[in-house]
């Protein structure tokens, strides 16, 4: 009976003071020791395993253990242990390792960092406030002890980026938000920590010996741990709390239960069914019937016990259905997911295939281009060819063209053309060269007038140059003699049509004849119409005598044209022209 009352007092002294005593406690407890990019740390490690075995020989519910973190593992550790303080009275986080304080922010250092800048403070480490977060669901007490207040390797290589960013020793004050909230620092801000010289740090060995004290008020276990730190160091380390806490005393540990006083054994299956339905759970009720198998007050208790159990399983088959249902729709939204994503495939492969489609016809486009210039190419090359030919033709022709004009040129005796200045016979030559190129159709007479500078203007035109038309000059004799064949075009008269450097007549098959736009056409034959011819009074006839011009009478010289030969009128006369660039001449009639 001692034992099942002694039994019966606990759980009673916890349901009546659950205030002071947390139903569930949990703590995460990291060191990091082993860093990669700077010295190692001894103490950090043996501290976190001396302050495993702290808390779980204070009856912590629940402590992880976690040494030598990256910063992938330490985000992991930090997340998955906020969800284990989500049901917990009292969630407790103890940190050994580097730590550094930039910009008055307090950063943890996991053991992969580097921090060649300040800038990756930011994204190698983890801020304080991102430790609170991981305390902060607990009902009761959040509890942040960092021993992490050492001399700052990262600092001293690290490069600046802006000048007035501060670095500082230490770690910086903090003030928590969050109520029932401390945190605990070896050495207070702007301050650095000792490891010691023995197997932990002086912080980590004071904890130790004044936290796990049942019953003893968290302020007081760490001024104890304040005095004991001071003395160790001989005053140079001194911890520090940030933080504040309610009235009541706020224990990691409870203080040992009072054993109530033995009770007579005749009234006390009674006081103990009483004590039991107080608390009505079913370990309870379990000791009750052990310790009194038989009795009316068993029998209620065995009813009570069964109601729990009723409960119970309803309560688990409730969270069962529960779960299958998440389930069910967890596997609908992937089931609608995956359709979406079989979607979002078929549409990224007809886009792929369309783009693949748009290529090749790119490719196939190009390629007609590329054949196409390559044709182009062709086609000028011989073009060129075909212009080079023609005008070494054309060279040839100009040059026997050139002697036989010679002929026709009076030309002054050789004896006395060297006595004179070479400009005498500069406009000769620059007639006969204008006449090669076929663009002087006049006389090769030395004298420069309109016709020649007609001539040099034509050959301006068609060659694209700007020579002075109105002297004759050497740069245009020059400029002209550079022409290796015609420049000008071949223009033949109405019924002829150019062949080659030579104007041929053009033949017409019988019923056709040459019109007007030098195209054979036929011939219409128009019937003749009867006129009657109206009478001529006397003064018509006497008008038509008077208006009429006088015939001009021969001049015995004959003139030959498309439709024969003929007198030449009297009072004209026969001029020698050039037929187009041909060597022989042509005669016109001009009449005054």
């Amino acid at each position: 009976m001692g034992a099942f009352r002694f039994f019966i007092l606990i759980f009673v002294t916890w349901f009546g003071c659950g205030a002071a005593f947390a139903d569930k406690r949990v703590a995460l407890v990291i060191g990091n020791s082993a860093y990669k990019n700077v010295a190692r740390l001894t103490n950090p490690v043996n501290d976190a395993a001396a302050v495993v075995g702290m808390f779980k020989n204070a009856g912590f519910d629940e402590v992880v253990s976690r040494l030598d973190l990256n910063v992938v593992e330490m985000r992991r550790a930090l997340r998955e242990f906020g969800n284990k303080a989500r049901d917990a009275d009292i969630a407790v986080i103890y940190y050994a390792g580097h730590g550094i304080e930039l910009d008055g922010n307090n950063f943890l250092i996991p053991i992969d960092a580097t921090l060649e800048t300040d800038t990756d403070v930011y994204d190698e480490t983890f801020p304080l406030d991102r430790v609170l977060i991981s305390v902060e669901p607990a009902r009761q007490l959040r509890l942040v002890i960092l021993d992490a207040c050492r001399d700052n390797p990262f600092a001293k290589k690290m490069k600046r980026t802006i000048g007035s960013r501060a670095v500082g020793r230490g770690l910086a004050k903090v003030e928590p938000s969050s109520p029932n909230t401390m945190i605990a620092f070896a050495a207070k801000a702007g301050s650095t920590a000792s490891d010691g010289d023995s197997k932990n740090s002086p912080f980590a060995t004071a904890l130790i010996n004044h936290l796990p004290k049942p019953g003893l008020d968290l302020r007081k276990a760490f001024g104890f741990v304040r005095d004991d730190v001071l003395k160790a160091t001989n005053n140079t380390q001194e911890p520090f709390v940030y933080g504040s806490l309610g009235g009541n005393d706020v224990t990691l540990v409870p203080a040992a239960p009072v054993v109530a006083a033995p009770v007579d054994q005749d009234a006390s299956m009674r006081r103990d069914y009483e004590f039991a339905l107080q608390i009505g759970s079913k370990p309870v009720w379990d000791a009750f019937i052990e310790r009194y198998p038989s009795g009316f007050f068993t029998a209620l208790a065995k009813a009570h016990r069964d109601k729990l159990a009723a409960e119970g399983v309803r309560i688990e088959a409730t969270a069962k259905a529960k779960a299958a249902l998440e389930e069910q729709t967890r596997l609908a939204i992937e089931g609608a997911r995956a359709a979406e994503q079989a979607k979002a495939a078929e549409q990224a492969k007809a886009a792929e295939q369309a783009r693949i489609a748009a290529e090749l016809a790119k490719k196939a486009g190009e390629a007609k281009v590329a054949e196409a210039e390559r044709a182009k190419t062709a086609a000028i090359a011989k073009a060129v060819e075909e212009a080079r030919l023609k005008a070494e033709q054309d060279a040839k022709v100009a040059a026997e063209k050139k002697a036989k004009e010679e002929k026709f040129v009076a030309l002054t005796p050789s004896a006395d053309k060297s006595d004179q200045p070479a400009a005498v016979d500069l406009p000769r030559s620059l007639q006969a060269e204008l006449r090669r190129v076929g663009c002087n159709t006049g006389a090769v007479d030395g004298n420069w007038n309109a016709a020649a500078q007609k001539a040099l203007d034509l050959f301006n035109k068609h060659s694209g140059m700007n020579l002075d038309v109105k002297v004759a000059s050497v740069d245009a004799l020059d400029a002209i003699k550079a022409k290796p064949g015609r420049i000008c075009p071949l223009i033949c008269n109405s019924g002829f049509k150019a062949d080659g450097e030579r104007c041929t007549k053009i033949t017409c098959r019988p019923g056709y004849e040459v019109g007007d736009d030098n195209t054979c056409e036929k011939i219409e034959v128009k019937k003749p119409t009867a006129k009657r011819e109206e009478p001529k009074t006397e003064w018509q006839e006497r008008a038509k005598t008077h208006t009429a011009p006088a015939k001009p009478q021969a001049s015995g010289q004959i003139v030959c044209v498309q439709g024969g030969c003929r007198p030449v009128q009297k009072g004209c006369r026969l001029e020698s022209i050039s037929n187009g660039g041909h060597s022989a001449l042509l005669n016109r009639e001009v009449c005054n």
